[in-house]
């Protein structure tokens, strides 16, 4: 394998040499080579030479035209299953006037791609689209000069076909053959305007994503799929709850067993390598059963928690301040406080964090499912004392996560491995119990909400606090990022830092209040947290739109009215009322076993709208509910392929109704005990609602991300819709059947 250190210098001489436009502007990190099925007409694709990016500014940088008659696009954003590739893909074609049986996309490696930092927020179509847009659109720009100076015409009369330049006299040459080996130098201007959305071929289609073939065909995808020659398999111990430490352990018998070729110790750091798989596993086994621990036990337990929450001392960071409002809402003809409550939740990935990393003389490689290949790099760097040209890191696809799970763990830890079995390339699997226990969670958070309003209904004041640990502790470039660095001897210091704006992300509500205020309080809790999809917005949302639900039932109002005349983004108004027409609202059904519920938000204030109904069916005798269906309106301004936007929000509302309906972790003194997955339940294929999911397109406006907008709403709506079957509110997450006062139900 080519070392990083010699990839710069003979890079600019290699391609113009080979005939390549690559266009650069700068995004934000990139994965794994997707190729299309093209046409017989076009040669196969054998893909891009390897190459680092110098600088993610210049022109060559994101887009490829290779001597063969293929588009290669190069983006900083893992693909994780939300659909990315395909739209990028699309945006790149559409620009450039090239079928997408053309295309080809890599993402997501620091050999080849630039830094865009972390695939999250849901800004990959919004930023990296955006971006390839312009770094496409002035690609076209270029190559249309090139052929006009050859058949002295103006670029204004030539028009594209599938990559082939066309002229009004029927001339015809290909971006290919104008290449000519030429490379274009030039950075990326802004003063190109793209296509505009009434000339669109490509954008608005639902094309075919080939990542989802290979999940229904049961084709090698993710990482746990990866083979290479000679590769061993390894498995990590853990220790048994957090700050354990190793007192003895005799590791004979274990290297004694057939098929374990090492066995590693470094403090507390526990892994073994074999041959093969199940080996690893049996040896782990072993090793589990004779490891001696010195236990620290969790001093907060669940029961404790919400208390130990409220209680948080210190000073609150002031996000949004509105002197005097404590009396306007107290002096409101109505007025209103509740408290709620959000647990731990888990990432649940369906398969366990895994990673494949290779140790050579001059550059260790890394093959992950992380959502930050260059962060991960640097970290792994920082913990193995490397100089960062010396690591390499691959993403690819892993089997579930929005969000900080256990990939970028593993990462870690097979590269600590990796350092003491050189030369082959190593696999580690955590167990689902390693992923249960030891994955960053999404913290829980509580919130005090109080509002008031005039006797008309109009909102006054709205005064909120919250209380939430941190949502991002992902690596940072520091080695103590990974949890397998505390563990080792000496243990590399953790700094969990600054608690991130992600903590009141739509904790503010846009509704037209006159005063509005925020109060944040940092709480360091018992248990590992991190990223969870949506960050804070999603408990934010599900407080902030159920506390709107009890001040339109205090104020005798409909509930889609209420939010609708206390909204002043048209936008807003218009995915409720198309939410009204789409469910019939005014004419539902209603009988004294169903109920309905309804909440809306904009994603962060700034991007997607999203609103929502749920519709409930409750068994009174059996003291029981169930969720029978959700319906969704989205606006995520252009939809550039609206088969990805609805399997996006629909996977969303649906993650959402497991989290709000089941989810919660467990833990007591000695650690964590949701282990599998009969210990922390989540929603099964039979309880699945029916989910319709409708768009509201805008071509005129820019495209938004929307992978998050839905988590909030729907748990909101969930709990309205209770209290409409019940009249039993419930504010403490999740929403199980005991929690429900089947004694209020009329």
């Amino acid at each position: 394998m080519e070392d990083l250190h010699n990839m710069n210098s003979s890079r600019r001489s290699f391609l113009k040499s080979t005939g390549h436009l690559l266009i650069g502007f700068n995004l934000l990190p990139l994965t794994f080579c997707q190729t299309k099925g093209a046409p017989n007409e076009i040669p196969p694709y054998t893909g891009v030479p390897l190459r680092s990016t110098i600088d993610n500014k210049l022109i060559d940088s994101w887009i490829r035209l290779d001597a063969k008659g293929h588009l290669t696009v190069l983006s900083g954003k893992q693909e994780l299953g939300q659909g990315i590739k395909i739209a990028l893909i699309q945006i790149a074609a559409e620009e450039l006037d090239i079928h997408p049986d053309r295309c080809h996309i890599i993402n997501s490696d620091t050999g080849q791609t630039p830094n865009e930092g972390f695939t999250a927020g849901s800004n990959s179509v919004e930023g990296s689209g955006s971006a390839i847009r312009q770094a496409a659109a002035e690609a076209k720009y270029h190559l249309l000069k090139m052929a006009a100076q050859k058949w002295n015409v103006s670029p204004e009369s030539l028009r594209v076909e599938d990559g082939v330049v066309v002229a009004n006299s029927g001339e015809k040459v290909s971006y290919w053959e104008l290449l000519e080996g030429k490379f274009i130098e030039e950075r990326i201007s802004g003063d190109i305007k793209p296509k505009k959305p009434e000339d669109y071929r490509y954008v608005g289609k639902p094309l075919h994503r080939d990542d989802i073939r290979k999940l229904v065909t049961g084709e090698s995808h993710f990482v746990h799929d990866l083979k290479m020659p000679g590769m061993v398999h390894a498995r990590v111990l853990h220790p048994p709850s957090y700050d354990a430490t190793l007192e003895s352990l005799d590791i004979n018998q274990v290297e004694a067993l057939s098929g374990v070729l090492k066995v590693i110790r470094n403090g507390s750091f526990l892994a073994v390598v074999a041959e093969r798989e199940y080996q690893a596993v049996k040896a782990r086994e072993m090793l589990k059963e004779l490891a001696v621990w010195e236990k620290s036990p969790i001093t907060i337990l669940p029961n404790q928690l919400m208390d130990d929450v409220l209680n948080t001392s210190g000073k609150p960071d002031e996000v949004a301040v509105s002197p005097g409002i404590a009396d306007l809402i107290s002096n409101s003809a109505i007025h209103l406080q509740a408290d709620y409550f959000r647990p731990y939740h888990m990432h649940a990935s369906m398969g366990p964090s895994c990673a494949v990393a290779l140790w050579e003389p001059n550059l260790l490689t890394v093959w992950s499912a992380t959502q930050g290949v260059y962060p991960v790099r640097d970290s792994i760097a920082d913990l193995l004392t490397l100089d960062k040209e010396k690591v390499r890191c691959i993403g690819v696809p892993g089997s579930g996560c929005y969000g900080h799970n256990g990939a970028d763990d593993v990462s870690g830890e097979v590269a600590l491995i990796a350092k003491e079995f050189q030369g082959k390339h190593v696999r580690l699997q955590w167990m689902r119990e390693d992923e249960h226990k030891w994955e960053p969670y999404g913290t829980t958070m509580a919130f005090r909400l109080s509002a008031g309003l005039d006797s008309a209904g109009k909102l006054l004041g709205w005064d909120s606090t919250v209380w939430s640990d941190s949502h991002s502790t992902r690596p940072n470039g520091s080695g103590g990022s990974f949890i397998a660095a505390r563990t080792l001897d000496p243990p590399v210091e953790f700094r969990k830092g600054g608690w991130s704006g992600g903590s009141h992300r739509n904790g503010i509500p846009e509704y037209s209040f006159e005063a509005k205020q925020l109060h944040l309080f940092n709480y360091d809790g018992p248990l590992r947290t991190s990223s969870l999809r949506g960050l804070g917005a999603y408990a934010n949302t599900f407080a902030m739109e159920t506390f709107m639900d009890e001040l339109a039932h205090k104020a005798g109002k409909d509930p889609i009215d209420f939010r609708i005349k206390n909204l002043e983004d048209p936008r807003a108004r218009a995915v409720l009322e198309e939410l009204a027409q789409k469910t019939n609202w005014k004419n539902r059904t209603k009988s004294a076993n169903n109920g309905f519920g309804i909440a809306y938000a904009r994603y962060k204030n700034a991007t997607s709208y999203f609103a929502v109904m749920a519709e409930v069916e409750i068994d009174k005798a059996a003291k029981n509910y169930k969720l029978k269906k959700l319906t969704g309106v989205i606006d995520s301004g252009l939809t550039i392929n609206p088969d990805g936007l609805k399997n996006q929000t629909e996977g969303g509302m649906i993650q959402s109704a497991s989290w709000t309906m089941m989810e919660e972790v467990q833990f007591d003194e000695d650690g964590i005990t949701s282990v599998d997955w009969n210990t922390y339940p989540i929603l099964r294929m039979v309880d699945v609602p029916e989910v319709e999911v409708h768009i509201i397109d805008r071509p005129e406006t820019k495209a938004m991300g929307a992978g998050e907008a839905a988590m909030g709403p729907v748990a909101a709506a969930i709990a309205n819709a209770v209290f409409d079957a019940t009249g039993s509110r419930v504010r403490n997450l999740p929403i199980k059947p005991e929690k429900i006062d089947w004694e209020s139900v009329n």
